[in-house]
C-alpha cells in the first residue's frame, strides 16, 4: 500500500463530508452571525462574544481546509467490493489470542480511526502487522508492553 494515499472506505467519507457540510452550512454561518451581531455592539477589545467568535471562525476554517484536502486526495476501497482470505485494507480480521480470546478489528482509513469500535488504522502496528497474511497464519505483533501472537481466523469484507 501506498503510505502517502489516503485510504478510506465509503463510510468513512462520508461521515469526512458530514463533517464538511455541518461546519460550512450550520455552525460557521451560526458564528459568523454571532460575530457581526458582537461588533455591532462597539468596542471588540472587551467583547467576549467577538473575540470568542472570530477565534472559533478561525477554528472552524482550519478544519474545514483539513477536511477539502482528506476529501479531495481520499482513495475509497470498498470493502463490499472485495474478497479472499488475504487481510487488506478495510478487511474485517477475527484474531485468536494466546488466551484463546476472540479479537475482531477492521481495518480502516486514518480518519475512521475508532479503536473502542474495533476499527483500527492501516498505519497502525497491528494492522501493519496483518496486512498481507491469511487465514490460519500465525502473526506477532509488537506492543508497548511487548509482543503478543495472534492466529488470524477469519476475513472477512463486509
Amino acid at each position: 500500500m501506498d503510505n502517502t494515499k489516503n485510504y478510506i472506505t465509503p463510510e468513512g467519507l462520508a461521515k469526512l463530508r458530514a463533517e464538511y457540510h455541518e461546519l460550512m452550512n450550520v455552525e460557521r454561518p451560526r458564528i459568523v452571525e454571532i460575530v457581526a451581531w458582537a461588533a455591532s455592539n462597539g468596542d471588540r477589545s472587551e467583547n467576549a462574544d467577538y473575540q470568542y467568535g472570530k477565534r472559533r471562525l478561525r477554528e472552524i476554517d482550519k478544519r474545514v481546509h483539513f477536511l477539502t484536502k482528506r476529501i479531495e486526495d481520499a482513495e475509497v476501497v470498498d470493502p463490499k467490493l472485495m474478497k479472499g482470505e488475504k487481510v487488506l485494507f478495510s478487511a474485517t480480521v477475527t484474531l485468536l489470542n494466546e488466551d484463546e480470546e476472540e479479537i475482531v478489528y477492521q481495518i480502516v482509513g486514518e480518519d475512521e480511526l475508532d479503536p473502542k469500535a474495533g476499527k483500527i488504522s492501516w498505519k497502525s502496528p497491528v494492522a501493519r502487522a496483518l496486512l498481507g497474511k491469511k487465514i490460519g497464519d500465525e502473526v506477532k505483533i509488537i506492543k508497548p508492553l511487548g509482543e503478543v501472537f495472534v492466529t488470524i481466523e477469519n476475513v472477512e469484507f463486509k
